[in-house]
This record gives C-alpha cells, structure tokens and sequence, in this order.
C-alpha cells in the first residue's frame, strides 16, 4: 500500500492509461480524483478501483481539462484536504503532417496536450508544494523521436518533454518532483477513438511489433507500474526525468 494516506489526481481516467494507473493507485491505497469528460465510462474506471480496494475513496470529476482545471483542484481539496500526486495523463493524438493539419488542428492540440497541462499544474502547484508531492506527465515516445505524418502531436510532446524538465527545476527548492513516461506504441483504444477502423488498428498494431525492439506492443499495466514507481518514495530522488516505456522503440534507427 504505497499510496495509503496519499491524494493523487489523475487526468484523463476514463480509458487507457490513466484507467489502468487509477486502478493501480486504488490497489496500492490511494485516495483518488479521477477526472474525464466521459462520466459513463469514468464510473466503469471506479467499479475497477473497488474491484482491486473496496474500500477505496474515489471522487468522480466529469470535466473539461481544457476548460474546468480550477474547478478540478477545487472538488479535490474540498473533498480531500490535499494533492500528494498530480498525473497529467488527459491528452489527444493528432494525425497530419504540415501540408494536412491546419492551424486549427494544431492549436486544438497544443490546447490539450500542453496548455491545459501547464494550467493545471499551476493550479495545484501550491497543494503539491505543501505536501511534498510530486507529478508525473504522461508524454510520448514522439517527444523524443520525429515521425512524419503527425507534426502537432510531435511537437506538443516535445514541448511537455521540455515542461518537465523546466518545472522539475522550478519546484525541486520546494521538494516537488516532476517526471515523465513516454509510452511507445500501447494498446489502448486511442487510435479507435479517432476514427481508425477495428481491422486497420489491428494491422496497425501488428505493424508496430517490427518498429519495437522488443517486438511487441506495449500494455497500459507496464506504463502504469511506471507512473506508480516515479509517483512513489522509491523515486525519492528522481526528478526531471524522461522515462520511455516503449520497448526499445526511441533508440531504434532505421536500416
């Protein structure tokens, strides 16, 4: 029970990622702020958190990373007193390269994956500041590797690489550490959710097997051991850290 006592706040908790990360959490003792636009499936996400703690605390935040951060710190404290962990985990993938994504597509996802990211953090800083807490940012294996085709969603990756490395050094004098995953390819239904037909994500993911060096697809349960790891006092002096959870796939050079 690593997290008992603990209050930690996830984005994006309906799906994926922060869906498996929260039940990992409520397993280890966390108290837990789960926030997504999506309420249904956002209260499949809690009947998972009871399934592995019964007893787990959970609040329910249906909002708008983009939109509601204050009022998503708000509901947390009010209902918890404190944040010992921020998991910035909300965020879209955007496919063009510079001759198809028009600037609205680039600012929608900039928007999400880093602005909200940022406001939010600012938000809680003061309640992690207070509690010696930490955050982990869920980025990308395309924060540190160029692909073609989609150029928004690279450099919004990129740039919330760059934001942990400049936080972790701003709140490290206050004992706040900042660390980020950057997940691979995993199989999650993020490409589905975009439009991308079920035969042509399974080819998708079959093809990702060869761009991996270990020859697989990732699983949402190995980033999630990762964000609970950086999240916890056996992490106690990592900060600034770009952990890649992708098998091989960033240190990969084509031949």
């Amino acid at each position: 029970m690593k997290f008992s006592g603990k209050v930690t706040l996830i984005t994006g908790a309906s799906s994926g990622i922060g869906a498996a990360t929260a039940e990992l959490f409520a397993k280890e003792g966390a108290s837990l702020a789960l926030v997504g636009r999506n309420t249904e499936n956002l209260k499949k996400t809690i009947e998972g958190c009871y399934k592995v703690n019964p007893s787990a605390e959970v609040l329910l935040i249906t909002a708008d990373v983009t939109k509601d951060v204050e009022r998503i710190v708000k509901e947390t404290v009010e209902r918890f007193g404190k944040i010992n962990v921020l998991v910035n985990n909300a965020g879209v993938f955007a496919v063009g390269g510079i001759l198809e994504a028009d600037v609205d597509m680039f600012d929608s996802t900039l928007n999400i994956n880093l602005r909200s990211v940022y406001h939010l953090t600012k938000i809680a800083a003061p309640h992690l500041i207070a509690t010696e807490g930490n955050i982990v940012n869920v980025s990308s294996v395309s924060g540190l590797r160029s692909f073609p085709g989609t150029i928004a969603y690279g450099i919004s990756k990129a740039a919330l690489d760059q934001f942990t490395r400049c936080c972790s050094l701003d709140l490290a004098p206050k004992n706040v550490r900042v660390n980020s995953v950057n997940p691979g390819v995993i199989a999650t239904n993020i490409n589905k959710s975009f439009g991308m037909a079920d035969e042509n994500y399974a080819a998708y993911l079959e093809h990702s097997k060869g761009t991996h060096a270990m020859g697989r697809v990732g699983h949402v349960s190995e980033v999630a051991s990762t964000i609970a790891f950086l999240a916890s006092d056996d992490a106690s002096f990592i900060t600034g850290a770009l952990v890649p959870v992708d098998g091989g796939k960033s240190v990969m050079c084509p031949r």
